[in-house]
């Protein structure tokens, strides 16, 4: 169960077809592969990705 500082983020969407900079930003998220979920701490910085790539991950 993920604590109340951190966002689990589950990748929904592959990423053929999508921006270099997009996939990059999920890279850094620890996402791969779809279906992949990380925990990650609740900050500005990973809010600000998740926005970039919000049409391709679910926050859980």
């Amino acid at each position: 169960m993920a604590k109340a500082d951190t966002l689990t983020i589950k990748l929904v969407k592959g990423l053929a077809g999508i921006k270099k900079d997009q996939i990059a930003v999920c890279a850094s998220l620890g996402l791969r592969k779809t279906n992949d979920i990380t925990e990650q701490p609740n900050n500005a910085a990973t809010l600000g990705k998740v926005a970039k790539v919000a049409h391709l991950v679910k926050v859980l």
